[in-house]
């Protein structure tokens, strides 16, 4: 079952400060919406200490339009950017060491910053994170797990990066991975866990899905509940705590559901301003249109998580506004706050102990 978030019930007692790295020039505004979305999540979490990397010209009239976000934030220019248009390969020539993303990143790396948020270019943040940051042992590539609105709360939903294929042992580890994260979000024991399929029977599907189904119900995994299948569909109703695919089905399922989101917010707005009485008519149930626009708002679970690396980093929606990237810094905090990556070492190594060993080949005769 889905659960609502907010980390109300889940948040740890404030000790040292959570020091976070922002790519201050990645997304499509840069500045002008990272550096009010660093001072509106300041507010909510004073514990916060930032660690700036861009372009100093451009932010630090920012920071001095606004004391307090100055003082928790140290500053380093740099001149490089990683355009939104940019190849992961060009990304990497051109800004390697010396970008704003890459720096953020090695911030992370040399335990400066305890996570890293960047609203830039996805391809090129997965390749430089990967580089800079490596893969965790056991992980054969990381994961991008987004929170997912559905009518019980939210759910997660992984890999969404549009990485084609998976095979069995990586489906299973993307289930390992993402109730992990389930356990610091949605403040639970044993998350349930669902493989996106075809049907629910377990005769449908391609043959790494129906093996990774084999695996997670006859592991002994001690921190989830494995499902079994589900479909399409259930993503919405909130069938299960997590919803794991691969990343190319993944990246289709969640751009259909912002369209289809932004498409029934559309038809809302044109049948509320029809007529008169349609005027009216929302007038009287302006309540209900707001909740519903509050629900149907992507600000609301804007944060991408990369999962399997050695090191939490956060990726923004590249459009998202001041309100949206606070939100993707609160999930980089509260994922840092909860020991996310403690909790996915210690999942993947119980798991790895209880997996049956690869029977040896057998001597050629």
């Amino acid at each position: 079952m889905a659960h609502a978030t907010g980390f109300e019930g889940v948040r740890a007692e404030m000790t040292e400060p959570v020091r976070i790295a922002l790519d201050v020039m990645g997304g499509d505004h840069g500045p002008s919406v990272v550096v009010p979305g660093a001072a509106l999540a300041l507010e909510r979490r004073p514990d916060i200490r930032y660690l700036m990397f861009g372009d100093e010209a451009q932010i630090r009239p920012l920071l001095d339009a606004n004391p307090k976000l100055a003082a928790a934030t140290e500053l380093t220019h740099s001149a490089v950017s990683v355009r939104m248009d940019d190849k992961p390969s060009q990304a990497l020539r051109a800004g390697r060491r010396v970008s704003s993303m890459w720096m953020a990143l090695e911030a992370v790396k040399q335990r400066r910053a305890d996570t890293a948020v960047s609203a830039g270019n996805t391809g090129a943040l997965m390749a430089m994170s990967k580089i800079c940051l490596n893969t965790m042992p056991q992980i054969e590539r990381p994961a991008i797990a987004a929170m997912w609105p559905t009518i019980r709360g939210e759910s997660i939903v992984l890999d969404v990066g549009a990485r084609i294929g998976a095979d069995a042992q990586h489906l299973v580890d993307l289930a390992i991975m993402g109730a992990a994260m389930a356990r610091i979000v949605f403040d639970i024991e044993k998350p349930t866990v669902g493989l996106l399929n075809v049907g629910v029977e377990e005769i449908k599907g391609i043959e790494e899905v129906k093996a990774a189904s084999r695996i997670l119900r006859e592991s002994p995994l001690p921190n989830l509940v494995y499902h079994g299948f589900v479909e399409g569909d259930d993503i919405g109703r909130g069938a299960v705590d997590v919803v794991v695919t691969e990343g190319f089905t993944g990246n289709i399922a969640l751009k259909t559901a912002e369209g289809t989101a932004k498409q029934m917010a559309q038809y809302l707005r044109d049948a509320m301003s029809r007529s008169l009485m349609s005027k009216i008519g929302y007038l009287f149930a302006r309540g209900a249109f707001d909740a519903l626009r509050k629900k149907m708002d992507p600000r609301q679970v804007n944060g991408g998580v990369f999962l399997g690396l050695d090191g939490v980093v956060i990726k923004s929606h590249g459009g998202a506004d001041m309100i949206g990237y606070a939100g993707a810094i609160e999930i980089g905090y509260e994922m840092v706050r909860h020991g996310l990556l403690e909790q996915i070492r210690e999942s993947i190594a119980i798991a790895h102990e209880e997996r049956p060993a690869t029977p040896a080949p057998a001597p050629e005769a």
